[in-house]
């Protein structure tokens, strides 16, 4: 079982990112996903996740700018970031979950700096 992210890189403050979460080594489309995100020196936290039925839930510091999707047919989530701003700095994770199983991405940098 393999999550891997990718989409991270250097962006200026109010631009835009797409991150994927590709999927693989079993049927993810039971799972609840989710993209977490740690800054330096920080705690990881949860940015959003994503049921099996597609609900969704938002930290309140990306509401309205982030949009968090799946593709079931492609094993894959993506995470839509509008209107970055500094403080959304940090390696961002893949998360699946299904009862007691629990699965994460190595992580993809996400800068956001002028």
């Amino acid at each position: 079982v393999q999550l891997v992210e990718s989409g991270g890189g250097l962006v200026q403050p109010g631009g835009s990112l797409r991150l994927s979460c590709a999927a693989s080594g079993t049927d993810f489309s039971g799972y609840t996903m989710g993209w977490y995100r740690q800054a330096p020196a920080k705690q990881r936290e949860l940015v959003a996740h994503i049921t099996r039925t597609g609900s969704t839930n938002y930290a309140d510091s990306v509401k309205g700018r982030f949009t968090i999707s799946r593709d079931n047919a492609k094993n894959t989530m993506y995470l839509q970031m509008n209107s970055l701003k500094p403080e959304d700095t940090a390696r961002y994770y893949c998360n699946a979950k299904l009862n007691t199983l629990n699965y994460w991405g190595q992580g993809t940098q996400v800068t956001v700096s002028s």
